[in-house]
């Protein structure tokens, strides 16, 4: 396996594994520290379906559920799409592109449930001609760096997350949807400190609405005092995806976003978001009041 820095703070490149071939003898056990301590792994040239995607996501951990009621499951491998069902793409204005474009806000995976993520698995199957990215920046890069007031303001305080609050950034009846409203507020500690080495990161998103024991406009100053100083230039790597590209991050340590590409081009992405537990810190980020 050949490992090469994609940024001087964090983040692997690994050649020369077939993620298709990886079980919990052989490969993962060098992925799970690598995916530990440098937080986003990227995969080139991978061939993955379904069924190879979900027994690597297992690996990690439990796979997580979305579904709004038992008797709508929804699939195990969630398609981060501009196609619909057939040939045709969203147009501009259709609530499904809105939800794509509130992806371009900085943001972790999944704080708004009631389980959060560890992990996205995810997997580039239609790349558009002319191009597309997602950008990266490590939020335990940033709080290393953090000026010591910020951190002091940050520090042992409790964020409440609302899916609903994200998406009416972008527009306020999409924010209106079902599948956003569903899960209501989740409280999360602000500093998810990883169990295997130690290190502390910002655990922030653009759902965080508000600061436990704080007013609202002083809340979201600080959310967004903190979120500005983690997405800083020297913070980002940029990834130009090619088709085959698979990249999993640490969601108790990084933020991410979409980048706007050519809408009237198929851009496809097959993702599994694998649930903390326990043993990821999980117990250690409730709020204590609750």
């Amino acid at each position: 396996m050949i490992k090469t820095a994609i940024h001087p703070r964090y983040g692997l490149k690994l050649e020369g594994i077939d993620l298709a071939q990886v079980s919990a003898e052989i490969g993962y056990p060098q992925i799970r520290p690598a995916f530990e301590q440098h937080s986003l792994l990227y995969f080139p040239n991978q061939e993955l379906n379904d069924a190879a995607h979900l027994k690597l996501g297992a690996l990690f951990g439990p796979r997580e559920d979305r579904s709004l009621s038992p008797d709508k499951p929804l699939p195990q491998v969630s398609m981060v799409s501009n196609r619909k069902q057939g040939d045709s793409l969203y147009k501009k204005g259709d609530s499904r592109l809105l939800d794509l474009q509130a992806n371009m806000l900085w943001h972790t995976d999944s704080t708004f449930l009631p389980i959060p993520a560890l992990a996205n698995i995810l997997l580039a199957r239609v790349i558009p001609c002319s191009g597309t990215s997602s950008e990266f920046v490590s939020t335990r890069a940033a709080w290393e760096d953090m000026p010591a007031e910020l951190k002091d303001k940050a520090r042992d305080r409790y964020l409440i997350h609302d899916y609903a609050f994200s998406r009416r950034k972008i527009d306020p009846k999409l924010a209106e949807q079902h599948k956003f409203t569903h899960w209501g507020q989740q409280i999360w500690k602000s500093i998810w400190t990883n169990p295997e080495n130690g290190k502390e990161a910002l655990y922030i998103a653009s759902h965080a609405c508000a600061v436990v024991g704080m007013g609202q406009v002083e809340g979201l100053k600080l959310i967004d005092e903190l979120i500005n100083w983690c997405t800083q230039e020297q913070y980002i790597y940029k990834h130009h995806w090619k088709d085959g590209d698979v990249l999993i991050w640490d969601e108790r340590a990084m933020l991410h976003r979409g980048v706007p590409w050519n809408y009237e081009q198929e851009r496809s992405l097959s993702s599994i978001c694998i649930s903390a537990t326990t043993k990821d810190g999980l117990e250690e980020m409730r709020y204590p009041h609750r």
